[in-house]
């Protein structure tokens, strides 16, 4: 269709409603971001339960008490697995301040050493407390500007604690009434949407939600498989903190090889501390853990709980992951992957109207592509046999 140069005015101020609208609202959330966390979370959480309540509700039961019974049966998850974890935890945490001292023994008399024999670099003359006293002395205005700076950044971590305090306590309050009205939310975001374009946001929701429900739910699994693979793995070797290490690796696994990578270097260093020197054995032991937990994630978790849901390259995700801890902090990180999924979903969506567009066949293409762009099937346009067949 043709539009004439007024109506073609007319569709581009509209277009740019839209987008100085999405900036704005893009710029609020910027400016909320510190308040936003425990809605956003209460949000995901209702998301999530919708489904069980639902199911509830298809019993015969009313949506309150589908509510309530899936709250129950969060609270009774979260305490068992509070009741297990927190022990094991305490342990390794009492393990790791035990082994303190004799990490600094050995990181004064053998790695440091070791490092300075490798690197030529001279760091123990640094460690002399006479040699500190003096650069002190020497820098005092500065230590004084980085002590105003460190009591200032404790006075804000304080007010960051209770903010959190804040937040948990409010976070099953959201939640709960999130969940119950989540229905009556979802309708009338539905009566906001244009008519003419129901259809087309209905199936980019619909879209967003299967992949988005299948990604959480999947990338959750994964997560909770390789932390107890390595923390397993690492405690069976004889590693001491085996157990804190595999959780805290399973647990950031979400970032494609940030896991393993930071595991692996907490693990080897455990392990040199542990045996005050080079334990072939032990960390030949440290790397066939990792190296079933890599295999067992990229070839049999991942294919078959995540699939290839999201459609992210590895770097678009930990670029994805850093971008949203820089603009929003830890709650930027939270929704960095659901955000890219979503927005993966709409890039194809986008991709898709540009190669059915003129702007890619060009004015005077005689080819129209097919509706399903990954076909490669062309249809010619005009009369096969040629302009002088009749």
């Amino acid at each position: 269709m043709i539009l004439t140069p007024e109506a073609e005015i007319a569709q581009f101020l509209r277009r740019l409603k839209y987008v100085l609208v999405a900036l704005a609202a893009g710029w609020v959330i910027w400016l909320l971001g510190p308040i936003l966390t425990p809605f956003v979370l209460a949000l995901a959480l209702a998301w999530l339960g919708d489904p069980l309540v639902d199911r509830i509700e298809a019993t015969g039961r009313s949506r309150n008490t589908g509510v309530v019974l899936v709250f129950v049966a969060m609270i009774l998850l979260i305490t068992a697995a509070l009741l297990i974890l927190v022990p094991m935890i305490e342990r390794q945490i009492a393990t790791l301040v035990a082994a303190i001292p004799q990490a600094q023994q050995w990181l004064m008399q053998t790695g440091i050493p070791w490092f300075e024999q490798k690197t030529g670099l001279e760091i123990m003359q640094w460690m002399d407390p006479d040699r500190l006293i003096e650069w002190v002395r020497s820098h005092w205005q500065q230590a004084g500007g980085f002590a105003k700076t460190f009591f200032g950044y404790v006075q804000r971590s304080g007010f960051t604690m209770v903010t959190w305090v804040v937040n948990i306590l409010l976070l099953p309050i959201l939640a709960f009434y999130f969940l119950r009205d989540w229905d009556k939310l979802v309708e009338r975001v539905a009566s906001m949407i244009p008519r003419n374009h129901v259809g087309t946001i209905t199936n980019l929701a619909r879209e967003s939600d299967e992949v988005l429900g299948a990604f959480i739910r999947g990338q959750f699994l994964v997560m909770i498989a390789l932390g107890v693979v390595y923390a397993a793995g690492l405690s069976l070797v004889g590693l001491k903190l085996g157990l804190l290490i595999g959780l805290v690796a399973g647990l950031i696994s979400f970032i494609p090889y940030l896991g393993a990578t930071t595991g692996i270097v907490m693990a080897v260093v455990a392990a040199l501390v542990q045996a005050q020197g080079f334990d072939l054995k032990l960390l030949i032991l440290v790397g066939v853990v990792f190296t079933v937990g890599q295999l067992l994630e990229s070839y049999v978790l991942t294919p078959r709980i995540v699939g290839d849901k999201i459609g992210l390259h590895p770097v678009a995700v930990i670029f994805a992951v850093m971008a949203g801890g820089q603009l929003f902090g830890f709650l930027g990180m939270l929704l960095a992957l659901p955000v890219a999924a979503v927005s993966n979903v709409l890039l194809r969506y986008a991709h898709q109207r540009y190669r059915q567009s003129d702007l890619y066949a060009g004015d005077k293409s005689a080819i129209v592509l097919d509706a399903y762009v990954d076909k490669p099937e062309i249809v010619i346009v005009g009369n096969p046999k040629g302009p002088d067949a009749q």
